[in-house]
């Protein structure tokens, strides 16, 4: 999307092997460093909080201002657990970015300033709404697979919904992890359960891939505001989530989605079958979802990165 604004962007890394991930980062502001106005860095609170870090002390001694862009629910708990770090990185950027104001407001209490909310964005024209009439126990999951993700809830869903709908499925998509997807393909077996992993799917993919389902569950424990949901709102899935991190920023609970206790499957499981009894209660929420993704369109959100962008040039 830069790039359509008329801005030279360079990029790493796609590299699947860490150390070789890191080297091409760290090698690109080296190369780059005379010719490059700002550094923009993907920021999440695992292991890549470190990459984050160390580009942004390489951005330090080259003198680059740099912008952390704020990913992932637990970056909350990077913050406690290494704040020497932490200020290091947040507190020498340029600008911070928040998808949420979730994020924002840990960040806030932590006094750590300089954050400005920009949501999430998506490209409107790439998921194309579906209006549904009728609902049928057809279940769309989209995360990577970690246990902090709590795939397994989405299969505990599944068991409890195929007992009184024999046409229950789910659709799990996206890579392995830490071993939580090998985990459930043997719980889904032992279960008998209708379950299909596609592994990891481009997005034009899975979108398409949608429209063969009538639910989006987001089954995670910890979360900030993710794509994967804003996407499925604007494809007319009646979202159904755990109430957990940003989610309740994100979602109006009974308007645009369905907020339910984190590990709770038999919750999950109650308020999916209410919409199948009570089709037209899915059909409002999910006119409202789309009309909530509406507004993260990059048409709506462009103004503000190009604000930040040219005042930190």
């Amino acid at each position: 999307m830069l790039r359509l604004e008329g801005f030279k962007v360079k990029t790493a890394s796609a590299k699947r092997n860490k150390a070789v991930r890191l080297i091409e980062m760290l090698g690109l502001i080296i190369r780059f460093h005379k010719s490059t106005d700002l550094v923009l860095i993907d920021t999440y609170g695992a292991t890549n909080f470190y990459y984050a870090y160390l580009v942004g002390r390489f951005c330090q001694f080259f003198d680059i201002p740099y912008i952390p862009i704020l990913h992932g629910g637990n970056l909350p708990e990077r913050l406690d657990k290494d704040p020497k770090f932490s200020k290091n990185l947040f507190g020498n950027a340029y600008q911070n970015i928040a998808p949420s104001n979730f994020l924002k407001n840990e960040f806030e209490q932590r006094n750590i300033n300089r954050i400005y909310l920009i949501p999430n964005s998506i490209d409107l024209k790439n998921y194309p709404f579906k209006p549904r009439t009728v609902f049928r126990p057809r279940l769309l999951w989209v995360r990577r697979f970690q246990y902090r993700y709590d795939p397994k809830m989405a299969l505990n869903v599944l068991e409890l919904l195929a007992e009184n709908y024999e046409d229950a499925e789910l659709c799990m998509v996206g890579p392995e992890k830490d071993g939580s997807m090998q985990d459930c393909k043997r719980l889904a077996k032992k279960k008998n359960l209708n379950v299909k992993f596609t592994g990891k799917l481009k997005k034009v993919e899975w979108a398409e891939l949608s429209k063969d389902y009538d639910f989006f569950i987001n089954t995670t424990t910890i979360d900030n505001t993710p794509i994967s949901v804003i996407e499925s709102m604007s494809l007319g899935l009646p979202i159904i989530s755990t109430n957990v991190g940003g989610m309740p920023n994100l979602i109006n609970h009974n308007e645009d989605g369905i907020l339910v206790p984190s590990g709770d499957a038999e919750k999950m499981a109650s308020e999916i079958a209410k919409i199948i009894e009570y089709p037209k209660r899915g059909e409002s929420l999910a006119l409202n979802a789309r009309s909530k993704a509406e507004s993260f369109d990059w048409q709506m959100i462009r103004k503000d990165w190009l604000e930040v962008i040219n005042n930190g040039c």
